[in-house]
């Protein structure tokens, strides 16, 4: 069973279980050494590339909100490639499971991204107020835009293509995710967390490092989620 097929609560039980490192190392291990074929590789490394150039290669916050702005997209795309292609395959139930099957992937990993963003973003406020109106809105849709279309098209030509992109966004993600814990710890045990958003969505964070851990751990899921749905194509 796929990691994001099962149910809100059964999901945040695997969330919480990551919080084991002996867990999450083999979770981690499982697909850590998969070669990504060469034009998703230029293309995700050129956008993890941008983002350092205009974010800093260390993690924070506003780094981050932006990561979760983007980090949505390819979920998106993925829904209106597979809405796109549906049109040319009602007659053919197998290849239409197939296609919903894939939107009912992304839509619980955009929920998930969005609850994302929609904390970060709260975070941010905070501890920014006074931040560049380009690194905090213009920037993160640009990027938006561009990895919008890469998805959506990469999905149309090879799905392969389109998972292995973001298969490479994702463990960028977790990797910047496992640095910000590991370093800064102690000091975000600290700053508690109040977010309706999460409460609706159902993860509960009394504190930042309890909630960074738990979007350290989603970034994982998704990166081996993309990977699965790979294996899947046969």
């Amino acid at each position: 069973m796929s990691n994001l097929s099962v149910g809100r609560v059964e999901y945040e039980k695997l969330v919480h279980s990551l919080n084991d490192d002996s867990i999450r190392q083999e979770h981690e291990n499982k697909y850590s050494d998969y070669k990504v074929s060469l034009l998703p590789s230029i293309l995700g490394n050129s956008l993890v590339y941008l983002g350092n150039t205009f974010y800093g290669y260390n993690p924070s916050y506003i780094k981050f909100r932006a990561v979760e702005v983007i980090a949505r997209v390819p979920y998106q795309s993925w829904s209106s490639a597979a809405y796109t292609l549906l049109t040319l395959f009602y007659t053919n139930e197998k290849k239409a499971i197939e296609l919903s099957n894939l939107t009912k992937f992304a839509r619980h990993a955009n929920d998930n991204e969005t609850m994302h963003v929609v904390v970060i973003s709260k975070i941010v406020a905070v501890e920014h107020k006074h931040m560049s109106h380009m690194l905090h809105s213009t920037i993160p849709m640009l990027f938006s835009f561009l990895y919008f279309w890469m998805s959506y098209v990469l999905s149309l030509i090879n799905k392969k293509w389109s998972y292995e992109l973001n298969y490479l966004f994702e463990s960028h993600a977790y990797e910047q995710y496992s640095v910000f814990v590991n370093r800064y710890g102690e000091r975000l045990k600290e700053k508690e967390v109040h977010s309706e958003f999460a409460a609706w969505y159902g993860r509960h964070s009394k504190n930042q490092y309890e909630l960074f851990v738990s979007i350290r751990n989603d970034e994982l899921l998704h990166r081996n989620q993309s990977i699965e749905e790979i294996e899947k194509l046969g």
